[in-house]
């Protein structure tokens, strides 16, 4: 066995193909680990990226709600403030009409005592007329002379 010259091919070839797998199996072996290392490595580079996507994904949701809660409380002030307004202005309405209903008041008041006032003066005028058209019509000349004389004769007494 050990002259055989098959025997000695044999373990030859049986150490050739142990020493070649050796090799083999530790290149193979190599590049898993490495390739399970780069599996690895880009998993955990995932897993970062989906944890930062879901922090920023909460970042947005929570900045989401706030500008919610913010445009909510801008309308609620506009409403208020609208409101406001229009209490203000229906104040502001009402005390101008009662500003231009007093004033109203006061022009009917006003054209009312010039009317009488012009009324009077139309019957002192009518009165005066009249008075001085029966005066006229029922003196005669003697009568007038004797009255004007005792006008005259009262003026020093009138003016103390």
């Amino acid at each position: 066995m050990f002259a055989d010259p098959t025997f000695w091919v044999a373990v030859s070839f049986v150490l050739f193909v142990a020493l070649t797998f050796k090799m083999v199996w530790q290149k193979v072996t190599t590049a898993l680990d490495a390739r399970a290392d780069e599996i690895r490595n880009r998993l955990e580079e995932a897993q970062n990226l989906r944890e930062e996507a879901q922090a920023a994904k909460a970042n947005y949701q929570r900045l989401q709600r706030d500008a919610l809660k913010e445009a909510e409380a801008i309308l609620a002030h506009a409403r208020e403030e609208a409101k406001r307004m229009r209490e203000d202005g229906e104040k502001k309405l009402e005390a101008s009409l009662a500003r231009r209903e007093q004033l109203a008041v006061e022009k009917i008041a006003a054209a009312e005592a010039k009317a009488l006032q012009d009324v009077r003066e139309q019957m002192v005028d009518l009165a005066m007329a009249a008075t001085r058209q029966l005066i006229e019509s029922n003196i005669d000349g003697s009568v007038r002379s004797r009255l004007v004389a005792d006008a005259v004769a009262e003026i020093p007494t009138r003016l103390q």
